[in-house]
C-alpha cells in the first residue's frame, strides 16, 4: 500500500498488525547512453511492487537523491546528480524520527548504488545506517531515559534480543544485491553493462532503448551490455526477490 495514498484509519491498521515498511533509495546517475538515469532506483521500485502484491506492506515514496558521486562520469551533460553523505544522514534521521513518531516499528531500506562495496559501505548507504542507528537510540532514550542499557531491568537485554526482535533494529539497511547474490554468475566488472542492462530490460523496459548502445560502447564498463537479455534479468530478479521475502519473512516471524 502507497504510504501517499493511505487514509488514518489504514495507517492505525498497518502499525497494529506491523506490516513492514518500505524505503525505496537510489540515485541519478549516469549509466551508459542506453540506460535510464534513475536505474539504480528503478529496479529497486519495480521489485517492491512485485512483492507488494504478494503481502502487506506500507511502500513509502521512492528516495532517487542519493550520493551517485562523479567517480563514473562527470556531470555535465550527463546527468548525474551529486548530494553529500552528511545531508542524506541528516535527512534520514529526521524521516527515521518522524516515522517512528507515527508508530512504525518495522522498517526496511534497500539501497541499490555501489552494492559490490557494500560491506565497507559507501556514501548513501553509510548515511542511512548513521541515521537509522542514531533515530533508534534516540528512541530507547526518549522511552526509558538515559542509562537504559544498564538499568538493571535491562540485564536480560541479550535473551531479549533472541526471544523477540531487537529494539535497535527497528530500521534496517540491506543491499538490493546481496554479497551472496552473485555465487555461480560470472560477470566482468561493470557498470551499465550486462547486469544492469538486464535488470532494466526485465523489470523498466521503458528504461533501455538498445539503440543507443553504440554510444555506450565506447565505455570500458558498458562493454558487456551486448550480451544483456530479458532472460538473464528475469534470473537476477528472481534471486533479488528470493532475498527481500526472506528478509521480510524472518522479520515477521520474529514477532509471532
Amino acid at each position: 500500500m502507497r504510504y501517499e495514498l493511505m487514509f488514518p484509519d489504514q495507517v492505525r491498521k498497518a502499525i497494529q498488525d506491523d506490516w513492514p515498511v518500505i524505503l525505496p533509495v537510489g540515485v541519478l546517475e549516469y549509466h551508459g547512453e542506453h540506460l535510464a538515469l534513475g536505474m539504480d532506483t528503478l529496479v529497486v521500485v519495480r521489485a517492491i511492487e512485485i512483492l507488494e502484491k504478494e503481502m502487506d506492506m506500507v511502500v513509502l515514496p521512492p528516495f532517487y537523491y542519493g550520493s551517485a558521486s562523479y567517480a563514473v562520469e562527470p556531470p555535465e551533460n550527463n546527468g548525474s546528480i551529486e548530494v553529500d553523505g552528511m545531508v542524506l544522514a541528516q535527512f534520514g534521521l529526521e524521516l527515521f524520527k518522524s516515522l517512528l513518531r507515527v508508530g512504525f516499528r518495522n522498517i526496511h531500506v534497500f539501497v541499490h548504488h555501489q552494492t559490490d562495496n557494500y560491506v565497507n559501505g559507501m556514501p548513501t548507504d553509510l548515511a542511512f545506517k548513521m541515521a537509522a542507528r542514531k533515530a533508534l537510540f534516540m528512541l530507547q532514550e526518549k522511552e526509558h531515559g538515559e542509562g537504559w542499557w544498564g538499568n538493571e531491568k535491562n540485564r536480560g537485554f541479550y535473551e531479549k534480543q533472541q526471544k523477540g526482535r531487537d529494539p535497535l533494529n527497528l530500521i534496517q539497511v540491506h543491499p538490493l544485491i546481496s554479497s551472496w547474490f552473485m555465487e555461480g554468475i560470472e560477470i566482468a566488472p561493470e557498470h551499465a553493462g550486462k547486469l544492469e542492462t538486464s535488470q532494466m530490460l526485465a523489470s523498466c523496459p521503458e528504461g533501455v532503448d538498445m539503440k543507443r548502445l553504440p554510444g555506450s560502447l565506447e565505455k570500458w564498463y558498458c562493454r558487456q551490455a551486448g550480451e544483456a537479455s530479458v532472460e538473464f534479468g528475469l534470473e537476477i530478479e528472481k534471486r533479488i526477490l528470493s532475498d527481500m521475502r526472506a528478509i521480510l519473512k524472518q522479520e515477521g516471524e520474529s514477532q509471532k
